[in-house]
């Protein structure tokens, strides 16, 4: 084990309390269920085979596997959620930056770098937010009706201070038809057509912000869940169960 991923892993567990108030202000939870091997037809890996743990209830400063493309080669890769800028001198910054809003990630120096040159897709198959009512805050699931996988519109940096450590945040824009009235922001999630533009190193500017736009939503549906998943602890079958 590296000394950055020792510095992750305490991070990790120093930071698992705040979870909870933090996502349900913004986009802060997902699924990943899907088989690696699912993944890979999905995403066109060429290597890089990652053990996959199901999960149920992604939370931030968690491992999330993400597809990285360098040297015309496509691999799934385990990155923190929560962006660390390269020049930052303490990695807790990164519990602050689990998202990046499209309409100001491309200027904004924490992750300027990042749109730049390292962009990738982070891989789920589903989210949620949560919406408020009279009661509390009610959490709502988002997938596709068929189920499949998709990716969220993700950048990427590396931290060299206390050995590498390599971080990741989800972008994101105004919400959809399908969204409104639940949350007025939703994740950048990227059509299948949109892969390689999304990966090309060398993709124009102004062809990547046409691509941070609402998901149209034809195909994606949601409900009610209990707030069972609002604890980050709480992370199996039940997380996505519909409410009673």
């Amino acid at each position: 084990m590296t000394d950055g991923m020792r510095a992750s892993r305490r991070y990790n567990y120093r930071r698992v309390s705040g979870f909870s108030r933090e996502v349900r202000e913004m986009c802060g939870r997902y699924t990943l269920s899907t088989p690696a091997g699912r993944l890979a037809e999905e995403f066109q890996l060429d290597d890089g085979a990652v053990e996959l743990t199901p999960s149920y209830n992604v939370a931030p400063t968690q491992q999330v596997a993400a597809v990285l493309e360098e040297n015309g080669k496509r691999r799934l890769e385990m990155l923190r959620w929560g962006l660390v800028p390269s020049w930052a001198d303490d990695p807790e910054i990164g519990a602050r930056m689990i998202n990046a809003r499209s309409e100001t990630a491309p200027e904004k120096p924490s992750f300027r770098r990042a749109f730049l040159g390292r962009r990738c897709l982070i891989a789920a198959d589903g989210f949620y937010e949560w919406k408020r009512e009279p009661g509390g805050k009610q959490p709502y699931y988002f997938r596709m009706e068929d189920g499949r996988p998709f990716a969220f519109a993700g950048l990427w940096e590396s931290w060299e201070k206390d050995g590498e450590l390599r971080s990741c945040a989800i972008l994101t824009t105004r919400a959809n038809s399908v969204l409104e009235g639940i949350h007025d922001r939703m994740p950048v999630i990227l059509p299948s057509g949109a892969y390689d533009a999304w990966l090309d190193p060398d993709a124009d500017k102004e062809q990547l912000i046409d691509l941070m736009i609402p998901y149209p939503g034809d195909d994606l549906q949601t409900y009610p869940v209990s707030r069972f998943v609002n604890s980050p602890y709480n992370n199996d079958e039940r997380c996505i169960e519909p409410a009673a």
